[in-house]
């Protein structure tokens, strides 16, 4: 990759093999960290939810701050989720997998599938010719330009900030992962099967308990507040000031996780419901760090410590964010679309 780290091109430094080494010290499992996590996450949302119930019974207004409360929980169940798919979370893989598919059920997010999409995203992130694998789609201003009048006129819709962060969420999770696609395989197709069923029979359990209306108000705000802060996060990790992105041919891993992905760095309350994921730097780069080896990862070594944070803030910013510039190498607004059509107006009135 040509693009400098911090005035230091990653893939030219003299000591890049040792980010090998320096992650490697920190991508064995603690069972008890593992437990106590899960613990800590899975407990609490159960009680928030049975409150919620007894909420009703009063005023939705109750009902809606502990939903948000409860919307922060799932938010960090779907990195517990995610963990167990980079099977990172416990050191047995038996482990991962069963927990992995119960907080799938709880997300409405098939295990091995999702962890097979979620991987094609890992090896494709930051490469702009294998773009479309778990990620935003982002055309770059070329493309823009020369595609039709109806596939502008849909890449303006999603990317709309109502269709991006508020519909598209729920869709993603209520619809879209009720279906297995692309060249998924047996096991893959069948998690889908597995998932769907159990979640039915969650909400039927859950519906006979405590009411359809009940279940089905509470389950449906809870997603929608958490689809839309994952989402948020999702595109905040990729989508943010000063991020890199490469044709293939001067694509680096290294590089592509240390300039193409995030630090996102938030107040800690929302880092802890998050499950660490702002790092999400040192994340791309090794995937086998289990989320609560994150910060402390980040805080020993000066080599992560240069990538410039995103702070909560800053990365408001990234709502204008539409198009890839790939003359100027940064993301960039519609703006940019009417300078370059008002600069080619003037260069043909020059002409004549």
């Amino acid at each position: 990759m040509k693009t400098d780290f911090n005035s230091t091109n990653v893939e030219h430094r003299a000591d890049a093999p040792a980010w090998k080494e320096i992650v490697a010290r920190y991508q064995k499992p603690a069972i008890w960290r593992a437990a106590w996590q899960a613990g800590n996450t899975l407990v609490p949302y159960a009680v928030l939810w049975y409150l919620m119930y007894l909420s009703l019974a009063f005023t939705y207004w109750i009902t809606l701050p502990l939903a948000i409360l409860a919307g922060g929980f799932l938010v960090r169940i779907f990195i517990i989720f995610h963990d167990c798919g980079h099977g990172s979370f416990f050191k047995s893989r038996k482990a991962n997998d069963v927990l992995g598919f119960i907080t799938g059920v709880l997300t409405f997010t098939p295990y091995f599938h999702w962890r097979w999409e979620h991987g094609l995203h890992h090896a494709t992130s930051g490469d702009l010719d294998r773009r479309g694998a778990g990620d935003v789609w982002t055309l770059t201003v070329q493309e823009y330009l020369e595609a039709s009048r109806w596939k502008r006129f849909s890449y303006r819709l999603a990317r709309h900030p109502i269709v991006l962060f508020v519909l598209a969420p729920m869709f993603l999770f209520l619809v879209k992962h009720r279906f297995s696609f692309g060249k998924a395989s047996r096991r893959e197709r069948d998690s889908v099967h597995w998932t769907n069923l159990a979640i039915l029979g969650m909400a039927a359990g859950l519906s006979w308990i405590l009411g359809f209306e009940a279940y089905l108000l509470i389950q449906l705000t809870v997603m929608a507040i958490a689809g839309s802060a994952g989402v948020w996060l999702f595109y905040v990790q990729h989508q943010f000031e000063g991020v890199c992105w490469e044709r293939r041919e001067e694509w680096d891993y290294a590089a592509a996780a240390l300039e193409g992905s995030s630090f996102y760095k938030l107040p800690k309350v929302l880092q802890w419901f998050s499950g660490n994921i702002g790092f999400h730097h040192i994340h791309h780069l090794s995937p086998k760090i289990p989320n609560y080896h994150l910060e402390k990862c980040h805080k020993a070594e000066p080599l992560f410590q240069k990538v410039k944070p995103v702070t909560l803030f800053s990365s408001f910013k990234a709502v204008n964010f539409r198009l890839w510039d790939e003359q100027r190498r940064e993301l960039v607004g519609y703006g940019r679309l009417r300078a370059i059509r008002r600069k080619k107006r003037q260069t043909s009135a020059t002409r004549f």
